[in-house]
């Protein structure tokens, strides 16, 4: 069902060179440095619940292009605890699959469905109960068990995300379980520092509660953050992560930041004082990045839960988030100036505007010691979008500004299907420039390498 040459050049020599770049790294561990899978999974080990609630109900990749051609999230069972008719479900995903004809969805579920349930019929309406009963029997058998098929994808390390309110108790239980599997947890504050976010007072007093501070005080509010990246930190931590609207930074005075902080909290702060909050609050997580060494990650640009009808019936990440215009070079200002030059300080710098590879990322990150590229992420986590990424940042910011690859993924069972794709597309665009004549063959399986496993490894310092 898949081809052994899919994603290689069609012509015949550079397939070649891609064919044998491929076989020197296609079995190297890997590293999964930020996603969004459940440190849960591998402190209970249980199994997977069924078929429908591993592939549909966690994957808004899946669900928002069935949205999009009339299949409504009730009949799906988005947004629900428990699937009721969890065949049903995938009886309708299976008749709705030739919409993800040419889309990267596409690949990696047939990579999922073949080399890891063996079925190389193709998913229809007709073949959809056959899938589903060799995919259910399987998923109770010890062998895919959330650890073992962990083991089994040779993941070396696998970072989640949480939030500052999040005791990391399962984490801790994977720590006391005794099992080696390298699982750790990524800082994301977006719940206490965008005002935005639902419930963003009562998250600065639960935050307070936490960390025995006063977040009712700017110093206070500061000081428990810094306790929960401690925390975080202890428990294997290596990165924070923030997913503003914008890159928006901003450099207040401690007397500013204090009074504006006040008025956040207070009941008529206005959209303006909002985002200059945000922006204050990304120079202080980088201000705490240089002390404590977590390595930043920035994900703006996102114009979350566009669709107010699918927000307010199913919650957030339900698939409705659009990608929006980014400046990085003027709002990144503020920090850079403080912190650019650190040599203690590592940013990694993500975006869904492409217009700003070549115009703004590719070179800063070609400039200030501080600044990495990530991969292509979301919308433009495809093969044509990683190789866009390479031609356009390459030539300014190179190969050694930017981190290899991560999934970024809340479905399990697609993070081997995912690295297999951009292993493919990044040998596919080196073996072009080994035919071209631009880069010699030795150089191309060094650089093969460094893009699948050590990149990654420097770039989140695991």
């Amino acid at each position: 069902m898949i081809h052994p040459d899919r994603l290689f050049p069609s012509d015949s020599h550079a397939r070649r060179i891609a064919r044998e770049l491929y076989a020197s790294i296609v079995d190297l561990p890997i590293v999964s440095p930020h996603g969004h899978t459940q440190a849960g999974w591998f402190a209970h080990n249980e199994p997977f619940p069924n078929p429908a609630k591993l592939f549909v109900q966690p994957d808004h990749y899946v669900y928002r292009m069935l949205y999009s051609q009339g299949v409504s999230l009730d009949a799906l069972e988005i947004g629900v605890p428990e699937i009721k008719n969890p065949r049903e479900v995938w009886r309708i995903f299976a008749r709705h699959y030739y919409l993800f004809r040419g889309t990267p969805t596409r690949m990696w579920l047939d990579y999922e469905f073949q080399e890891l349930f063996g079925l190389t019929e193709r998913f229809s309406e007709q073949t959809a109960d056959f899938y589903y009963d060799v995919i259910d029997e399987k998923l109770r058998s010890p062998e895919f068990l959330p650890r073992a098929l962990f083991e089994k994808f040779r993941i070396e390390v696998l970072a989640t995300t949480d939030s500052p309110l999040d005791s990391l108790a399962d984490h801790q239980a994977i720590r006391d379980s005794g099992w080696g599997g390298r699982i750790i947890p990524t800082f994301r504050p977006d719940p206490v520092v965008d005002p935005d976010f639902a419930g963003f007072h009562d998250n600065i007093r639960r935050l307070g509660e936490l960390t025995g501070e006063d977040t009712g005080t700017w110093n206070g509010y500061l000081r428990a953050l810094e306790k929960s990246r401690a925390r975080f930190k202890a428990l294997g931590a290596t990165a924070t992560d923030h997913g503003h609207p914008t890159a928006q930074t901003a450099d207040l005075s401690p007397a500013a930041a204090a009074e504006l902080f006040a008025k956040i909290l207070g009941p008529n702060a206005d959209a303006v004082s909002q985002e200059l909050f945000r922006a204050q609050m990304l120079t202080e997580m980088a201000r705490m990045s240089v002390e404590d060494g977590l390595v930043m990650q920035l994900h703006p640009g996102s114009s979350r839960n566009h669709n107010r009808k699918i927000f307010e019936k199913y919650g957030r990440d339900t698939g409705a988030d659009i990608p929006m215009a980014t400046d990085y070079v003027h709002a990144l200002k503020p920090l850079l100036g403080l912190y650019g030059n650190e040599p203690g300080f590592r940013m990694i710098l993500f975006t869904l505007d492409e217009s700003t590879y070549s115009r703004e990322l590719a070179p800063l990150a070609g400039h200030y010691p501080c600044l990495r590229l990530g991969p292509p992420w979301w919308f433009h986590d495809s093969p044509e979008g990683m190789l866009r990424f390479r031609e356009m940042a390459t030539e300014t910011a190179g190969f050694y500004n930017t981190v290899g690859f991560n999934d970024d993924t809340r479905a399990f069972l697609s993070i081997p299907a995912r690295h297999d794709v951009a292993r493919r597309t990044d040998c596919a665009y080196l073996a072009r420039l080994v035919a071209e004549h631009r880069l010699d063959q030795d150089e191309a399986f060094a650089v093969a390498r460094d893009l699948t496993y050590n990149l990654v490894r420097q770039a989140y310092r695991l």
